[in-house]
């Protein structure tokens, strides 16, 4: 009976402790700033790369590249829906302007059905679908 009931306490304690580390792993990237650094083999100076922002609910809203000079290469600003969905992106130049609009539609299950790449026009660009096999 003692084994049992300290199997129990084991398991419920084992329980816990998973669905903490869960959630710590979730809230993690909230209201995250991550700085990725380049360094060539040999140098002794790093440069920054990326910088990548999370919002408040842990979700990718920024993406900054850097070129080797230290100006902005390219940025993705990722927006989303009511239910947490990216459904666009906006991808801008090292002068920070705009370059495409990608919008970005989902399959009933999550995965991706369509993205559609616009112009900062609102031409329709490029058309890119998703097929997926198991």
């Amino acid at each position: 009976m003692k084994v049992k009931i300290l199997l129990l306490a084991l398991l419920v304690g084992l329980g816990f402790s998973l669905s903490a580390q869960n959630t710590t792993k979730r809230d993690r990237k909230k209201n995250l700033t991550v700085k990725e650094y380049k360094q060539k083999a040999g140098s002794r100076i790093a440069r920054l790369d990326d910088i990548i922002r999370y919002d408040a609910n842990g979700r990718k809203v920024e993406e900054i590249e850097y070129a080797s000079d230290g100006s902005q290469k390219s940025r993705v600003v990722y927006e989303y829906d009511e239910k947490g969905v990216c459904t666009r992106e906006l991808v801008y130049d090292h002068k920070d302007k705009i370059q495409k609009i990608r919008k970005i539609e989902y399959n009933a299950d999550g995965t991706k059905h369509k993205i559609y790449v616009y112009s900062p026009k609102g031409n329709l660009e490029t058309t890119r679908s998703f097929e997926y096999s198991y």
